[in-house]
């Protein structure tokens, strides 16, 4: 239960005292924190169901309140609106037992769920790049806060492996090494365990193959018969897939890792093949799919549609099936070996329409839930001309480029900044490393998920204001003033007790942390951690500013404020594991 949660209870015990609905007790953080701490607005609400005076109303939840004992000041506002501020004694309580508590005081949930979150999406053969980057970020983020909060989460990748850029770069091989023992007409193999390139030779193919086969209808013909060949079951294209998919993963794996990024799940599109015959059978004994010009396709558009929903083409007039059928059929596969209460899908905006239909599809055909299934839709990282981010030169830009971009960014902002003066050189890179990402990280995550946002590299990277770096700072901070207490022979950490309007401030500022997370959890948006994170990190550094801590004279407040640095490093560190930031031991 959080803080709000436990006021919203008695407020509604005051309600009910007064033979009304316990759920307009609802209490919230006060939009004017400089009037109170808290504010409940039902008594308008029961007034106006009750047709009497709000204000008198008001009067006797007050006098309800004030009688708990736990309140410094609960005043009527405006029409009636009920003001509340704790007392201290109150607070510090609360505080105690946060700090008491392994998770910080995060909010947690009564009935976990098995959730599979797919984030990933990448294709083989292809090198990561800036536009898989918020998929990644914001995928990780929240598979982490699924976790804390008490639910099983399984990470998929989805790989993009099955698709026609297979066929593509089969042909492009081939017509560049036709001598290669997986282009013989009824070879069966075995088939060398090496590869026959390299990853930068498959990076420098496929966008090759790709402009061959736009510009030349024989070369696209060509490509379209080795992807049928390969989805058939050809021995030597099976087996150059293979190579094709392990160096992709390979490349895939320490770029994620650099981000600190995993999954539990590497199935691809191939994994799904086997299951696509059986799946539109099914979908047709159901009477869902219909013929429309060669193709079979399902209509999935409702009277209530604002916009023309177009039907799925399950198999095209050519016989190939597409990402319709596929995500379909990812969605039977996770039932059948995951059993999972949700599915949640982190892709851009542009593939609304897509999982729109797949939903529905899933729904009717009685495969899952549509209200089980949530594409987590984000807006795109735009450069500072208002466009999606790319090179100067109009490139996009690789994800392992950027990477390298940030962190030497962030070496340079180090030596600016005098910090890391006297590490030893692979110290100053983990730094430089850790700093760089939690830039990066940060700077997605701190915008709401649904919002575009702009590149601004100077600015991701400063030491002050609402950014990653800060908050690493801020943890490290905190943990000096422990590590300064100990050195010092300050004494253990003890009750908290507030002396001082900053404890409050900062009691108040843990005390949120548990809504901060369901707010983060139920929208599914992580920007409502970052905000708690900078909130407490401001309140922390007001309060180190104000109050003497290892060195204050008397006993009982510096164990309090020791107390106080302790859970706040406990709690910082906490959310920014969330939100997939990693600070360093010092800087």
């Amino acid at each position: 239960m959080t803080l709000t949660d436990e006021l919203s209870a008695i407020a509604g015990e005051a309600f009910a005292g007064e033979g009304l609905e316990s759920s307009l007790g609802l209490v919230r953080v006060s939009d004017r924190p400089d009037l109170a701490q808290f504010q409940c607005n039902g008594a308008l609400a029961a007034a106006k169901a009750q047709k009497e005076n709000p204000r008198a109303l008001a009067a006797r939840i007050a006098a309800r309140l004030e009688a708990t004992g736990m309140f410094s000041k609960v005043e009527i506002a405006g029409p009636g609106f009920i003001n509340l501020s704790l007392r201290d004694e109150t607070l510090a309580e609360r505080a105690n037992a946060l700090a008491a508590d392994a998770r910080s005081g995060g909010w947690r949930r009564e009935e976990p769920e098995t959730i599979v979150i797919d984030y990933g999406g990448p294709n083989v053969a292809k090198p990561l790049h800036v536009g898989h980057l918020r998929s990644a970020i914001i995928g990780e983020s929240l598979k982490r806060l699924l976790r804390f909060v008490g639910d099983e989460a399984v990470g998929d990748i989805h790989l993009g492996d099955w698709g026609l850029q297979m066929g593509q770069l089969i042909s492009e091989l081939e017509r560049r090494r036709p001598d290669l023992p997986y282009f013989q007409e009824g070879a069966n193999g075995p088939f060398p365990s090496e590869p026959p390139l390299t990853l930068a030779d498959l990076e420098e193919m496929y966008p090759t193959a790709s402009a061959a086969c736009k510009s030349d209808p024989a070369r696209a013909e060509e490509a379209r018969k080795a992807t049928a060949a390969l989805q058939a079951g050809r021995p030597g294209y099976r087996a150059l897939w293979r190579h094709f998919v392990d160096l992709s993963v390979a490349a895939l794996k320490r770029d994620y890792d650099d981000l600190g990024v995993s999954f539990d799940l590497w199935k691809g599109e191939a994994d799904m093949d086997p299951l696509i015959p059986d799946l539109v059978e099914d979908l047709k004994s159901k009477g869902l799919v219909e013929e429309s010009e060669g193709a079979q396709i399902i209509r999935v558009a409702r009277e209530d549609d604002k916009k023309e929903t177009p039907p799925v083409i399950l198999v095209n007039s050519q016989g190939a099936v597409g990402y319709h059928a596929t995500d379909i059929a990812t969605i039977q596969d996770r039932v059948r070996n995951i059993h999972p209460d949700r599915m949640l899908y982190v892709v851009d905006q542009r593939q609304r329409l897509h999982f729109e239909q797949v939903f529905r599809v899933a729904d009717r055909a009685g495969i899952f839930p549509e209200s089980r299934l949530e594409h987590l839709w984000f807006g795109t990282m735009n450069g500072k001309d208002g466009k999606p981010f790319k090179t100067r030169a109009g490139d996009v830009l690789k994800l392992r480029d950027l990477i390298d971009m940030v962190e030497t960014r962030a070496r340079e902002r180090l030596e600016e900044s005098g910090f890391a003066e006297g590490f030893g050189e692979a110290e100053r890179l983990d730094i430089a490393h850790k700093i760089g990402v939690a830039a990066l990280k940060f700077a997605d995550l701190s915008n709401p998920r649904t919002s575009d946002y702009v590149f601004d590299l100077d600015r991701f990277l400063a030491f002050e204001g609402k950014t990653g770096p800060y908050l690493l700072y801020a943890v490290v901070r905190v943990r000096s003033v422990e590590a300064k207490a100990r050195a010092v022979g300050a004494g253990a950490p003890g009750d908290i007790v507030i002396t001082a309007p900053e404890e409050r401030e900062l009691a108040l500022a843990l005390l949120a942390f548990g809504d901060a997370v369901r707010a983060a959890y139920e929208k599914r948006m992580p920007h409502h951690l970052c905000d708690h994170a900078f909130r407490l990190a401001q309140s922390f550094s007001k309060f180190y500013a104000a109050c003497r801590i290892a060195d204050e004279p008397d006993d009982r407040i510096r164990s309090s404020r020791l107390r106080f640095s302790a859970t706040v490093a406990a709690q910082l560190g906490c959310a920014l594991d969330i939100l997939g930031l990693e600070a360093p031991a010092r800087m």
